[in-house]
């Protein structure tokens, strides 16, 4: 004991343990710091028992039973999706699955593709109600009662469009990943501008990322399309005015007239005016109501 400590006070060593606290480590027991000892090792504020030792650590077990396990179900939907003209239904669908996802996924149209999942590279365009969008950013349930065109229904009757034949002919076609967007995007294009120029093929393909094409086949196709289609729009036309709808016995287009040798009011016309046999011919021979004939049933003269 310290010359000037009070009687009775306990003994503690340099870490301030007491002689009780030593015995019971001696013993297998952690020691208790004395009150206002320095050492704080083991100790857990808060959390000590009532014999002064720290209380257990709860494991990672306890702690995971006591959180409430998470919910893993996602909220699922069914609708009916109609593509290229037919209704296509989707049963049990996650609700959040993108309009790209389940046209690939669940109904095996694989002509889109994901390429960027971020609406960018406009290799997953198809039309939802002539309107061309990314698919990989549309909610296929809120696609449900629209018209969904993609890829697979620019086909006719198992032929190719004239957009996808030019695009082969043009040399446009190299690796076909991109490809289908852009046919979709060119036919969106030529819907709404019958004769786009070449700045306006342009800058409906920016959207349209490719690294095979150049770009300079898709707008030799966009141009060779334009130039077949005016062709046919041309002979359809001229086939039109060519088949107009004629009264019985009328004379074609530039054909007939007054004194034809055989037309309606010929020489032999029964309407003639100088018909030689026309009954009413003013100087028919023969006329019934001639006024110079010589065989006139009326004539004055």
């Amino acid at each position: 004991m310290a010359p000037g400590e009070p009687a009775g006070a306990a003994e503690h060593d340099e870490h301030g343990f007491t002689e009780a606290g030593l015995a019971l480590a001696e013993e297998g027991e952690s020691p208790v710091p004395a009150e206002g000892g320095t050492d704080t090792a083991g100790a857990t504020p808060d959390a000590d028992s009532a014999g002064g030792f720290p209380a257990r650590d709860t494991t990672y077990d306890e702690e995971d039973a006591a959180v409430p396990a998470a919910h893993h179900e996602h909220p699922s939907a069914s609708y009916v999706l109609r593509v290229n003209g037919a209704d296509r239904p989707v049963t049990g669908a996650w609700i959040g699955e993108s309009l790209l996802y389940v046209l690939r996924e669940r109904l095996g149209l694989a002509g889109a593709k994901d390429g960027c999942s971020q609406g960018e590279c406009g290799a997953c365009a198809v039309q939802v109600d002539g309107r061309l969008v990314a698919s990989c950013l549309v909610p296929a349930a809120t696609a449900a009662g629209s018209e969904v065109r993609t890829v697979e229904g620019l086909a006719t009757d198992g032929e190719l469009s004239d957009v996808q034949q030019a695009l082969c002919r043009s040399g446009a076609v190299q690796c076909g990943f991109c490809v289908p967007g852009m046919a979709m995007t060119i036919h969106d294009l030529l819907e709404g501008n019958h004769a786009p120029s070449e700045l306006e093929t342009r800058q409906a393909l920016c959207g349209n990322l490719c690294r095979c094409s150049g770009y300079t086949g898709v707008i030799d196709a966009v141009r060779e399309v334009v130039a077949e289609r005016e062709a046919t729009a041309a002979e359809a036309e001229a086939a039109a005015s060519g088949a107009e709808p004629r009264i019985p016995h009328q004379a074609p287009p530039g054909e007939g007239g007054i004194h034809g040798d055989h037309g309606h009011h010929g020489d032999h016309g029964t309407d003639g005016h100088q018909g030689d046999y026309g009954h009413q011919g003013d100087q028919g021979p023969h006329g019934d109501h001639g006024t110079h004939g010589p065989h006139h049933n009326g004539g004055m003269a």
